[in-house]
């Protein structure tokens, strides 16, 4: 169905780049966004739950697929991806038709060999099907590659151009072409695009961080509020807690009991009149 293949940025690329392929093919890399010692990082820190992860029940979730969630809680490392500089500008500008947007999901997914190809999928379905405009994006989405991602260890199956394609459609993997790219780089893809893991047809573990972001306004994959405890995400600064969801949403969504703002259950001296940081949400209110 395409004969495409997935387009390829420097790390010195700029939010507006990426934007502009995501809105073309609904997919790009970045090469070596991080360096792979970040990665090692990041892997030394989730090994332990990574062991205490069991593999999924399903086809689809992956008979020999480890999915590793609550990142931002267990893996300082993470909590420094999530915030990563261009993906958050790049998301502010794919998703900057709503007010605000969250953190939605945070992933590491081990794939043993072996493992056989997943179905063919767009991310934003999670939203129980909902038919949303074509020229609306509601995710932008992440994977970080952990270790390299090979046509034969199951790298990410995508088709670029997808994200303009009829909803509901039943695509295999000849449709498809590997996202290949090198540790340390990231994937970056829409809601709207059509993508799967790949079969591991080798002899290791595939393992990509999996993070995305949507509109504040649907709900969260992950739960971020009982992902991480009270008594962590107190330590966070601020601006991750907003990310993850202490935030309105928009003008009246996701306040606490006498309209407060959410960040004063955890931090109270942060208290502010008004609307705090949603202050000019009014403007979308002006006949």
């Amino acid at each position: 169905m395409t004969n495409k293949t997935v387009r390829h940025l420097a790390p010195t690329a700029t939010a507006e780049e990426v934007h502009a392929e995501l809105a073309a093919d609904g997919v790009v890399v970045v090469d070596e966004l991080v360096t792979p010692d970040v990665m090692d990082r990041a892997c030394e820190e989730l090994e332990p739950f990574v062991a205490a992860t069991a593999v999924g029940v399903d086809d689809f979730s992956g008979h020999r697929t480890r999915r590793t969630g609550a990142l931002v809680a267990r893996s300082p490392t993470c909590r420094e991806l999530v915030q990563h500089p261009l993906v958050l500008a790049s998301a502010k500008s794919v998703l900057g038709k709503a007010t605000s947007f969250q953190l939605h999901l945070t992933q590491l997914i081990s794939i043993d060999p072996d493992e056989p190809a997943q179905l063919i999928h767009r991310d934003q379905w999670a939203f129980d099907f909902f038919p949303f405009p074509a020229d609306y994006d509601v995710q932008c989405n992440t994977i970080w590659a952990m270790t390299d991602f090979t046509e034969e260890n199951g790298a990410t199956r995508v088709i670029p151009g997808s994200n303009h394609f009829e909803d509901k459609l039943r695509l295999t993997q000849e449709d498809t072409v590997p996202a290949e790219m090198t540790k340390g780089s990231v994937l970056f893809y829409t809601g709207r695009l059509y993508h799967g893991a790949g079969a591991n047809r080798s002899r290791e573990t595939r393992r990509g961080i999996n993070i995305t972001y949507c509109v504040s306004w649907l709900r969260q994959e992950e739960n971020q509020y009982l992902s991480v405890p009270f008594e962590i995400a107190r330590t966070l600064p601020t601006e991750l807690l907003r990310l993850m969801g202490y935030a309105r949403g928009a003008y009246a969504l996701g306040y606490v009991d006498d309209a407060r703002d959410p960040i004063v259950v955890l931090k109270p001296e942060e208290a502010q009149t008004g609307l705090g940081e949603l202050d000019q949400a009014t403007v979308n209110l002006d006949p």
